[in-house]
Parts: structure tokens; sequence; C-alpha cells
């Protein structure tokens, strides 16, 4: 229930809403010489539309936000943190470290542009959002992510309970240490994709890249292609159902590989104990 507004101010004073609860904030400036930070730490029950945030820290320890058509600016850093319950729609997020240790909110229609983006979350959603990024998503747990657009560097990295659908994600070092991720009709593009992971599952997924998925346990992937895939399921327990061709395969632990073609069979002194049954039309 709105209970009073905040409009058409420019506010840049420290804490300058502090505790704001059951409002509307519309059409508001977060900039000034006063250069205050924590516009709106310890807010609860807000809608805040149409507004420009220029300071830094901006949601901390919020508990109940939607939040509408906002911009926030490459100096506006650390802008949500510790909160609960939060909603972000249709807006335009800057600043390093935008995200971190957020519980049950969502992105939708999203553009972000953040280093270390998302950090430490539980159950995030992201949806129709773009996000440019060097290190997103460290140790997340409980995702859904849909029709999302992701260039970034060291992605996904000890994350657990990820569902991904529908997505392009240009990354390197993905999923690492990650456990128990399913990605649906996606583009993965990078190099030493998901090493160390447990429980990756990919489905009618197009993998790009060298070295993917070395030292898994419980790799699954179902009806996917490979583009460049070199040196491919090192050490990995695997059942894997690839269409197209793989560059090559090297050392694979246990389970099965089955592609149309397989360029190279890298079976050498270094193969851990095990065996993995190794299919092609070429080689059946």
């Amino acid at each position: 229930m709105i209970i009073y507004t905040v409009q058409n101010m420019t506010l840049d004073a420290e804490r300058a809403l502090y505790g704001a609860h059951d409002c509307l904030i519309k059409n508001c400036t977060f900039d000034g010489p006063a250069d205050g930070e924590s516009a709106l730490k310890e807010c609860r029950e807000i809608l805040v539309e149409d507004c420009d945030f220029r300071l830094r820290y901006p949601f901390w320890h919020v508990t109940g936000a939607n939040v509408k058509r906002i911009t926030m600016t490459e100096g506006c850093r650390a802008a949500f943190w510790y909160d609960k319950n939060v909603q972000v729609y249709d807006s335009r997020l800057g600043g390093i470290k935008a995200f971190r240790e957020m519980d049950d909110c969502l992105l939708s229609g999203c553009e972000i542009v953040s280093k270390e983006f998302g950090w430490c979350c539980r159950d995030l959603t992201v949806r129709d959002s773009r996000l440019v990024s060097e290190y997103p998503f460290f140790r997340c747990q409980g995702m859904e992510i849909e029709n999302l657009t992701m260039q970034g560097k060291y992605s996904f990295q000890y994350c657990e309970n990820i569902t991904i659908r529908n997505s392009n994600l240009d990354t390197k070092d993905a999923f690492w240490h990650a456990k128990n991720v399913t990605v649906y009709d996606s583009v993965i593009r990078g190099e030493y994709l998901a090493w160390y992971s447990e429980n990756v599952r990919l489905v009618r997924c197009k993998l790009i890249g060298t070295q993917p998925l070395c030292y898994c346990k419980g790799l699954i992937l179902e009806d996917c292609t490979m583009e460049g895939c070199d040196l491919s399921f090192e050490n990995s327990e695997v059942q894997a159902t690839v269409i197209g061709s793989i560059d090559s395969v090297k050392n694979p632990h246990r389970g099965f590989i089955h592609a149309d073609a397989i360029g190279e069979v890298i079976i050498d002194e270094y193969k851990w104990s095990g065996t993995c049954d190794i299919r092609s039309a070429a080689r059946t």
C-alpha cells in the first residue's frame, strides 16, 4: 500500500531516503554536490520508477522493492546489496558489483554493464536481458535464466542449482566447479568450458571453443553440436550424444561419447583408469 510519494526531486544527501517504506519514488535524480551515499538504505515495500541514480550504494538492505525504468551510471557502484524480494524491470544498470548477496530477486528486460556482477545471490531470476561483465554470477545458488545475452569472462564459477534456457553466452572458463546445472537450447562460446563441474547437463546446445568439459563428473550432453572443440572431455565422466563432429576427444574417463564424426581420439599414457565407449559413424 502506497502511503506517500516522493516525486520530481534531486537528492544528494547522505542516506537521503533512509528507511522509507510504503512509498512511490518517481522521476527523481540522485546526484549533486553533497555526493551522499546509501540513498535508499533499509527501505521496505517501495516502488521506484523512472529515476536516475549516479551516487554509490543506493539499495542496501532493502526488503520488498519494485523498480522500473531506472538508469544507473558507472559511478553508481555496488548498487543492490543484501536485498530481499526486489524486482527490477526495463532498466539500465551500470557500475561495478551491481548485484551481490541478493535473495529472491528478479531482473527482467535489463541492460547491464557491471564487473563482478551477481555474486553470491540466491534464488535469482534473469530474463530477457543483456549483460556485459568480467566475472558474473560467482557462487550463486538457485538461478533461473531465460533469454540472456551475455558477454563475460569467468562466468558461473562455483554456482549450484541453475537452469538456463534460450540464451547466448559468450564467455571464458564458464561453469568451473559448478554443480547441478542444466542448459537448454543455448549457445555457449568460450574456452575451457565447465572444468571440474558436477552434474552439468546440456540439451540441444551449441558449444564453441577449445578444450571443453574436462575433469567433469556426471556430465550429460543431449543432441548438442560442438564447433572448434578440440581436446574435449579429458578425464571426465560423460554421457554425450553429439550431432555433427567433434574436433578431438582426449582421454575421457568413463561413460560414452557418440558423435557423427570425431576428428581425432587421443588416448595416451596420462589417461586415468577407466573405460569410455567412443563411437562415430566413421568408427562404428
